[in-house]
């Protein structure tokens, strides 16, 4: 308890940070010169602090997303980006954008759900027909969907000569995040607060299905759930954010070395870490060419390879 709440007031100070980080002057002279009505409280209430609880809520979201992922598959090397789930819910994004471009965003995100739950199905029903000799061959499996699907997904951009609308939902930037435009990441907050209730039906779910039907539950209605949610808030961080690499992969990996696989227990610390890991890549972004920024698809696309790698080329440690 003691170092989770060190780990809280660590990602509360980089919230702090990301609120006063910006071309625009906003600071503690600034806000209290310019009274309520200043600019800088403007740029503050409009800008800065939806900001700064999008990148917490579609942090976390995401990373409890990605562990979702890896309970349900029982393969550590897998998340939404690396199994067909993100391309999928682009795919249906842009579909709905074509078809029905009047629907309401809510709409919208409902349908980009849906294709994303139908191709991590689709992921999960080539996993029971391809033999699976080596862990790495999950991913790569999933890899190959998700390029299959996106191949198709660009071939339909293009010719609609929507590109750059697909550029936008492919690479997450949190630049033009505003009051009115993040709140559907509330519903990503739902699903964390969902995947904690039923955190151990998934912990039993992931030592397989004879296992958990021996303990009195359903594995089909749990797989399903789990589904459910992952289709959920890639469909939301997507809509709203834009796609963000490795996040679901490296934090929950992190996580499990340091307390173990028990997800009640590791929920809370994948929650925070996958918060102040976006927190952390967003502020860099935002420092590293001052004061022009770095989407942050780019910086975690950095990071995030290079955890991995280590994640793959490590030591196998001893059991205990």
């Amino acid at each position: 308890m003691p170092a989770l709440i060190l780990a809280s007031i660590t990602t509360a100070i980089l919230a702090v940070v990301s609120v006063f980080v910006g071309v625009s002057d906003v600071s503690i002279s600034s806000l209290i010169s310019g009274g309520m009505d200043g600019r800088a409280m403007e740029v503050l209430l409009i800008s800065r602090i939806p900001r700064t609880l999008a990148l917490v809520l579609a942090g976390a979201s995401m990373a409890i997303a990605g562990l979702v992922m890896q309970m349900v598959v029982r393969n550590r090397f897998v998340e939404p980006s690396t199994t067909g789930t993100s391309e999928s819910a682009a795919l249906g994004f842009l579909i709905v954008t074509l078809l029905a471009p009047g629907w309401p965003l809510m709409a919208k995100m409902g349908v980009a759900a849906l294709f994303a739950l139908g191709g991590t199905a689709l992921f999960l029903r080539i996993l029971r027909v391809v033999p699976l000799r080596d862990v790495l061959m999950v991913p790569l499996v999933g890899i190959m969907l998700g390029g299959i699907i996106g191949a198709l997904t660009a071939f339909i951009a293009y010719r609609a000569n929507l590109m750059a609308s697909l550029l936008a939902w492919n690479m997450g930037d949190f630049s033009g995040v505003i009051r009115g435009r993040y709140e559907l990441l509330w519903v990503g907050l739902a699903c964390c607060i969902l995947a904690y209730i039923a955190a151990d039906r998934f912990t039993v779910a992931g030592m397989g299905k004879d296992f958990t039907t021996n303990l009195g539950l359903n594995h089909r209605r749990v797989m399903m759930l789990g589904l459910v949610i992952v289709s959920l808030v890639s469909a939301v961080v997507l809509v709203s954010v834009g796609s963000i690499p490795f996040l679901g992969l490296i934090v929950p990996n992190l996580v499990s070395l340091l307390i173990g696989d028990n997800m009640r227990r590791t929920v809370p610390w994948v929650a925070i870490g996958g918060a102040g890991m976006v927190l952390a890549c967003d502020i860099v972004g935002r420092l590293i060419r001052f004061p022009y920024e770095i989407p942050i698809a780019v910086v975690m696309g950095v990071v995030g390879s290079a955890m991995f790698l280590y994640l793959l080329l490590r030591t196998p440690r001893g059991a205990k």
